[in-house]
């Protein structure tokens, strides 16, 4: 494993990979999109090719990049939108209780 990969691999706040990689930020931004810029951040990673066969110097550029643009999503758009986590994805106001599932308060199973 590289030195960077070790670095990376060792933090644990948004914060965190921001300040290694060098990447400026807004802390508001931070404080309420911080796991949403983390997961954008590692399906960018998902979907970038030959990450392996980067030297640590290409590998920073490569980080830098990436990071920067789930960082940037999230200034300019909001967690809603971007629909990162699959709880947006589901349909808004879509859901399904069976009437066998309703009840009156205070009544039986026999009825």
């Amino acid at each position: 494993m590289s030195e960077l990969r070790d670095q990376l691999a060792k933090l644990s706040s948004a914060e965190d990979f921001l300040n290694l990689l060098g990447v400026p930020y807004d802390e508001h931004v931070v404080q309420v999109n911080r796991l949403h810029i983390l997961k954008r951040f590692h399906d960018y990673l998902k979907r970038s090719p030959d990450l392996d066969s980067l030297d640590d110097a290409e590998l920073r550029i490569r980080y830098v990049t990436l990071l920067t643009q789930a960082y940037n999503d999230f200034v300019t758009s909001d967690a809603v939108t971007e629909k990162v986590f699959k709880v947006f994805h589901q349909a808004m106001g879509v859901s399904h209780v069976g009437l066998d599932k309703i009840s009156r308060p205070g009544a039986t199973a026999e009825g």
